[in-house]
Parts: C-alpha cells; structure tokens; sequence
C-alpha cells in the first residue's frame, strides 16, 4: 500500500551557514543498527499485519479478523509493508545520530517547555529519579506540519535542512498506517461509517500528534544495578496508537494478561505498533491500552546505545474523550466512560505532560495519594504495575 505525500515548502536555512551541503546525508555518519543478542528471551508472540493487503478486495475484513484478538486483549501487533523504503528509514536514523551527537549547549536551544506541559523539543535525559539513579533517556519531539504549528517551534540547522524528508516520513506514517488501522477498529467494532475514527484524527486538523527521536544512552554495569532494571517502568501511552521502528536493543517488554511481562523482538521490515490510552477511553477500555516498559537490555548490548524512531498519533484537540455509542460491540459489551466528567483530548494531553515533563509535581501527587495510583484527570487514575 503506498500514498503520494504533498510535502509544503520550507523555509531556507539561516542566512551565514558556511556550507548550504554540510548537512547532505552523504556527509553524516551513517546510522548502524547494534547486533542483535544471543541471549535467549521469552519473547512475546505477535501478530504481524501485511498493510499491502489493506486495498485489495475484501481483504480489510481479513486484516480486522486478524487484528481483533490483538487489539483487545494484547495491545501490540506488527504492521509491514507500510509505503516508505528501508532507505528513508535509515537517513531518520542518521538524522537522529546526529542530532543527539550536537553538544549539549546547542540542543538547549530547543529545549521543550515543562512547566507548560509543552513536550515539542528536546528533552534532556537526568530530569528524573530512576531508582537510585536517574534515567538515561533524551527525546526530541517534531510536531505536526500544519499552520497550527508552523513557526511555533525552530529546528536546529541539521534538521531544518532535512525538514521535506521528515514531513514526507510523518505524514506517510499518518497515511498509510494510522488512518488504515483507524479503519480496520472502526470494522472490528461494527462502527456504521469505516471513517468513523479517521474522522476524528485527519491530519489538517488541530492536533497533539508528533514524530520523535529517542536515544536511551548506555550505562555502566553499576548504573543498571542503581535502576533497579527499569522493572519499575510500566507505563501506558497517552495517545491513540504509538509507531516504533524496529531497533536490536532488546528491553521493551509488555505486561500481558496472565500478569507477566514478555520482551519485544525487533522483527526486519517492520513498525511495531501499541494502542494507547485515548483509543481505550473512546472505547470505554475494550481496545486495549497496552502496559510496557524498557528494562535492561542483555548484557551482550550493554556496550551500544538504544535509538528509537517513533509516531505518537492522537484525535483532534477538541474531540470528548466518551466512548463510541454507535458500536454494537460497545453496547454488549456495557461500557462506561472512564472520567467523571466529559473530558477533551487536550485536556488529558495536558494533564498526562503535567506529570510527565515535571517530576516534582509527580512525585508530590503519587505521595500523597499513597495507594500506588494518581488522579490524573476528571477521576481517571494511573498505576503502578508490578515488577
């Protein structure tokens, strides 16, 4: 499956830049994907959808049989054959090198806002306790190319110079996998329009989704002791669904149903994709917001870095977070909403980045409730999960 993507115009790089070529990929250091381990993991057994299928006749409703048991009990799947070839994958990769490679003092420049809640940037890693430590984790978040966002946040030349092929990647990601998958729920839960849901998250529209680069820095033997391994790291994603490019390091893990955690593989030629929490509050939980987390990776990958690629999509700003009452699957399986009162998408963007981007405010809130969870909006609580 494969969409042509209109790329808008950019501006030129700033005026007094020595080499308009110096940022070429040609003269970046090629980004080179660490070994995989030898260790032998228990590794979560995944579905794997083929989106080349997704336009041929009648094969939707396969691809939604197939994805069913997954998005309702599992939460992760793998989707291949996704519109962009392994080479645009791999400049991202570089792209994302050499961005976290720029010294510290440059990518400050472009640090994102925490007291705002306001997560496009950088985001530097030791902002927040890890056990004993701190964490290891940088993050530089590229939002939407719609005028909502246009001239709202300024890219560092490396990236300015690169911006037509990051826009191309995203919205192809929006494209070809995001809105096919919207479609395929939108069939697994009987919806009577297929766009249902693609019609709460066009691209045009004002909303929070993003595409990050992410880079966990390698630690020392005594630094992973001083985590605890990450074991305490279960989380949920905010969003609708979140797209991870396949990288090596091993350490994502997912909590499954029977209560114990299974490690990730990185599958060739794939994105792994999770669902998030927005889809389980549209769905009064029954599409499954899936809870993983990062832990040690094998000691054979302890000497590498981990470099992600990610696309966090979400709804529209303004659509209420309620679930869908024109699903006859919803309606026997007796849904409630999951806030107290009506809540929109940008109001629980901003009250999950509250704790998120401010580890103080989160440490105070998770103390004084005391019974492992924290209100994060409107009655709706997030906990921790076990070890």
């Amino acid at each position: 499956m494969s969409t042509t993507i209109t790329v808008s115009s950019q501006e030129p790089l700033a005026s007094g830049t020595a080499d308009p070529h110096q940022y070429d990929f040609s003269r970046l250091p090629k980004y080179i994907h660490p070994p995989e381990t030898t260790e032998k993991l228990h590794w979560a057994e995944l579905v794997t959808l083929d989106l080349s299928d997704f336009s041929n006749e009648g094969r939707k409703e396969r691809l939604a049989a197939q994805l069913e048991h997954a998005v309702h009990h599992v939460g992760f799947f793998y989707v291949k054959n996704y519109g962009l070839s392994q080479e645009e994958v791999d400049q991202q990769f570089t792209l994302a090198k050499a961005f976290f490679n720029l010294p510290v003092d440059e990518k400050a420049k472009y640090e994102c806002n925490y007291a705002a809640a306001d997560y496009n940037g950088w985001r530097r890693n030791g902002n927040r306790k890890q056990g004993q430590t701190v964490d290891n984790v940088e993050i530089y978040n590229i939002p939407k190319f719609t005028p909502d966002f246009e001239g709202k946040y300024k890219q560092p030349p490396l990236l300015q110079a690169h911006l037509p092929e990051i826009e191309h990647f995203s919205r192809t990601l929006h494209s070809n996998v995001v809105l096919p998958l919207l479609r395929l729920f939108a069939i697994i839960l009987k919806l009577p329009d297929e766009d249902y849901l693609v019609n709460q998250h066009t691209y045009d529209k004002k909303s929070e989704d993003h595409f990050r680069y992410m880079l966990y820095h390698k630690r020392t033997p005594e630094d992973w002791a001083a985590t605890n391994g990450g074991l305490g790291g279960g989380h949920t994603d905010l969003g609708t669904v979140t797209l991870l490019f396949r990288q090596p390091i091993a350490g994502l893990q997912i909590l499954g149903e029977d209560g114990n955690w299974t490690s990730v593989s990185a599958q060739p030629g794939t994105i792994t994709v999770n669902l998030a929490d927005t889809i389980s509050h549209l769905t009064g939980g029954w599409l499954k917001s899936s809870v993983h987390r990062v832990v040690t990776p094998p000691k054979d990958q302890w000497a590498y870095d981990r470099t992600g690629l990610l696309y966090f999509a979400r709804p529209h700003n303004d659509t209420i977070l309620n679930p869908i009452l024109d699903s006859p699957v919803l309606q026997a399986a007796g849904v409630k909403p999951r806030f107290e009162t009506p809540v929109t998408m940008e109001q629980w963007v901003r009250a999950k980045q509250t704790l998120q981007l401010n580890p103080k405010i989160s440490e105070k809130r998770w103390a004084e409730s005391g019974d492992g969870t924290v209100e994060v909006l409107a009655g709706f609580r997030d906990r921790r999960y076990k070890e």
